[in-house]
């Protein structure tokens, strides 16, 4: 199990379009992946699920993969979040 704390560094946050970016890219690797913000758990590759957190620009959270492909799973979702969800 791989965990990573970063701050989400756009201003509108995990909503709507840069959500459908991080679950896009959650789904790509065969871990299972997690997003915790203010204790709560939701899996990565739910858009209901990161929605429901209400997660805002400035705001850290955590990321935590396990599986076969944990590792590249994490790096790449940090990446994705501490970019701003832009390519």
């Amino acid at each position: 199990m791989c965990i990573s704390d970063v701050t989400v560094q756009n201003h509108v946050g995990l909503h709507a379009r840069p959500a459908m970016f991080f679950i896009q890219k959650a789904n790509e690797f065969k871990s299972s992946v997690w997003v915790e913000f203010e204790q709560r758990r939701v899996s990565a590759k739910s858009l209901l699920g990161v929605l429901s957190l209400g997660i805002h620009g400035g705001k850290n959270i955590r990321i935590i993969a396990d599986g076969p492909d944990e590792e590249e799973a994490l790096d790449s979702l940090s990446k994705l979040v501490q970019s701003g969800f832009s390519d």
